[in-house]
């Protein structure tokens, strides 16, 4: 499927005024570095949808007022203005993306995979929270169980390079964070995720190649820097 092109607008931030929310307009409100909010942007972009759902970025930093009072009273991205109502949180999103719009459907009908990908959805949480929380301690034998586990999850189906053999919400569901640990552990620990993960360094080129995706990156200079305030300098 070709990938259909679009211009970025700015962030909207606390100098802003509101779009005109419920309207009937389908909007996804984001901030272009998070990576929570990446995961529904890639579901949106993939399925085709860059017409039907529009981008409207927030600045995290600087949040606009009416974000919080009018629109998510949780102030937080990823959330989603869909048939009159707001709903929120990057794994519900990305199921619901994929459930109620058109486009190429990114989650498989066998049973069998179905539910090794409903367990790997519901691993994120602890993938994360396990290397996020290890930058203080032991990163390296943290990040090694991880993509352990990771690389073996890869072995289940071998008719494709993904998680579920085909792309899916799976893939979606890691890549945003992975995108951003692979960086921060090459520079800061000398650490390559994919050493002697040969599922994992197939799995990592190949979404690479993703249009949809590719667009979504964040530059990795800014996740080192990041990173680094949040976790190293507080040391």
């Amino acid at each position: 499927m070709a990938y259909k092109h679009e211009d970025l607008s700015p962030p909207l931030d606390s100098t802003s005024s509101p779009p005109p929310l419920f309207d009937g307009t389908t909007r996804l409100y984001v901030c272009y570095t998070c990576p929570f909010a990446q995961r529904v942007w890639i579901t949106r972009n993939y399925k085709g949808l860059q017409d039907k759902i529009k981008l409207v970025p927030i600045n995290l930093q600087n949040r606009p007022a009416w974000y919080k009072e009018k629109v998510y009273p949780e102030n937080k991205v990823p959330s989603l203005e869909h048939n009159g109502k707001v709903i929120g949180e990057s794994l519900d999103l990305i199921k619901y993306v994929d459930s109620n719009f058109e486009g190429p459907s990114l989650f498989p009908t066998d049973p069998e995979r179905r539910k090794f990908g409903e367990e790997l959805i519901t691993y994120t949480d602890t993938f994360t929270r396990a290397l996020y929380s290890s930058f203080k301690g032991d990163a390296v034998k943290e990040a090694d169980a991880q993509f352990d586990y990771l690389e073996n999850a890869l072995k289940k189906f071998d008719d494709g390079p993904f998680f579920l053999g085909q792309f899916s919400l799976v893939d979606i569901a890691y890549i945003p964070c992975v995108e951003r640990f692979q960086v921060f552990l090459s520079e800061v620990f000398k650490y390559d995720i994919t050493a002697g993960r040969p599922k994992l360094a197939a799995w990592f080129e190949e979404i690479n190649k993703i249009e949809a995706y590719k667009v979504t990156k964040t530059d990795p200079k800014q996740v080192v820097e990041f990173f680094k305030k949040r976790f190293l300098d507080q040391q």
